[in-house]
């Protein structure tokens, strides 16, 4: 398996790089495109891509087809987002970067979590 933040070296953003590394380890055909808008916190330095793919990841494998079905991937959403506050103190891509959190670092922060999260199901 690839690093995801090798991916990124090589001109992935770091959304695509998470959706990317996940497919690949796991044999799942999420569409790497859904991270193209994601990077440098939506462009804006909002909610990191690297973070965000995460959490998409997760409603790619836990998420609901139906509003009557209980919303199961509101729980790992919320503990990756725990993980990234409790080592980084934000989500934010403008403040880690501020921070100089590398891309790197976090993508393969966010990537490990992600699968920390589901394994722990």
């Amino acid at each position: 398996m690839i690093k995801p933040s090798i991916y990124h070296s090589q001109g992935y953003n770091c959304a695509e790089s998470i959706i990317k590394s996940y497919n690949e380890e796991f044999n799942t055909n999420i569409p790497v495109s859904l991270g193209s808008g994601l990077g440098s916190g939506a462009t804006v330095g909002s909610l990191c891509g690297a973070v965000n793919a995460a959490v998409l990841v997760v409603g790619y494998i836990k998420g609901r087809e139906d509003s009557s079905a209980p919303n199961e991937a509101r729980k790992y959403s919320k503990e990756i987002m725990k993980k990234v506050k409790e080592r980084y103190n934000s989500e934010l891509c403008a403040t880690l970067k501020k921070d100089k959190v590398s891309c790197g670092e976090i993508i393969d922060f966010s990537y490990n979590a992600l699968k920390e999260v589901l394994n722990n199901d």
